[in-house]
């Protein structure tokens, strides 16, 4: 594999210039914070663990930035960006900065939420700075939709990173930290400071690692069972689960049979209960709940 020249990577000044050229203004709409440090972006793929054999999936590259890091490392890139503009310009810019890796990049000019395929291998890694207002729906729709992605590392804002990685317990821990453990074994993996960032962020943003389970949850409930089940448990946190999950069962009595079933205490709250523990509720929802 041919090495890229030193200067391949984008710089503040070349965020700036390709941004003028292209009449490009970040906007808060779409979450968009450009990555202008070089440094950051071969960090984030370090962290990753991207090996020279992945197929790595990017979800919102903007400029480019994290794409070229990306394309140093991995056999192959596909980004993954809505805004048209962007989309445009940004296999030129891959091919005019890594003429060599040009042929190992694809562009697929979509919604993340609305993609259900990829071109070419299948995807092995999911590495991506995210905006911050959608953030969780995409990670976990690309989980969902393509297993064979085996390792993620995303950065958002720290206060998702937090909710993402939390554990049972945690006043922080919620429908996204369940939902993403349904997947993966999810930890924190870093923090990165507003200045890395054009513009420059009102809020933190952390690095969250999520590698795929080898063995899924052990349960006969399906993943739309169980996650009605968190969705219901996290709407009315604050109540008991024999409360909180009535609307679920049909009513709190059944609510506490199924609880008690599972084995667990119809007077715990959601926040207390692992993902395992929301599969084994669904399993003893009464037919037709």
């Amino acid at each position: 594999m041919s090495s890229p020249a030193p200067d391949a990577l984008l710089g503040p000044a070349d965020i700036r210039e390709l941004a003028s050229a292209l009449g490009v203004r970040p906007t808060k709409q779409r979450g968009q914070n450009f990555v202008i440090d070089a440094n950051t972006v071969r960090r984030i793929v370090r962290t990753a663990e991207v090996r020279p054999d992945d197929t790595v999936v990017e979800v919102g590259p903007g400029l480019g930035s994290l794409t070229l890091a990306l394309l140093e490392v991995a056999d192959r890139v596909t980004a993954v960006e809505i805004d048209d503009v962007l989309a445009a310009a940004l296999p030129a810019t891959v091919a005019a900065r890594m003429p060599a890796r040009a042929d190992r990049f694809a562009l697929v000019h979509s919604d993340a939420m609305d993609v259900t395929e990829l071109p070419g291998p299948a995807p092995t890694a999911l590495v991506a700075n995210l905006p911050y207002n959608v953030a969780v729906p995409v990670l976990l729709h690309m989980l969902a939709t393509f297993p064979s992605i085996e390792r993620t590392l995303v950065m958002v804002q720290a206060e998702v990173a937090d909710r993402l990685a939390a554990a049972p317990g945690s006043k922080v821990y919620g429908v996204p930290s369940v939902k993403a453990n349904w997947y993966a074994e999810v930890k924190r993996a870093g923090a990165i400071g507003r200045n890395v960032f054009w513009p420059a962020p009102n809020v933190d943003s952390g690095l969250v690692s999520l590698v795929r389970r080898t063995e899924p949850i052990a349960t006969t409930a399906t993943k739309r069972q169980v996650f009605a089940v968190v969705d219901a448990a996290f709407a009315q946190r604050r109540k008991t689960l024999r409360a909180a999950l009535a609307g679920w069962a049909g009513s709190a009595a059944a609510a506490e049979a199924a609880l008690v079933a599972a084995g667990i205490s119809p007077q715990a709250r959601g926040e207390s209960l692992t993902v395992e523990e929301f599969a084994r509720i669904a399993e003893h929802a009464q037919t037709g709940a």
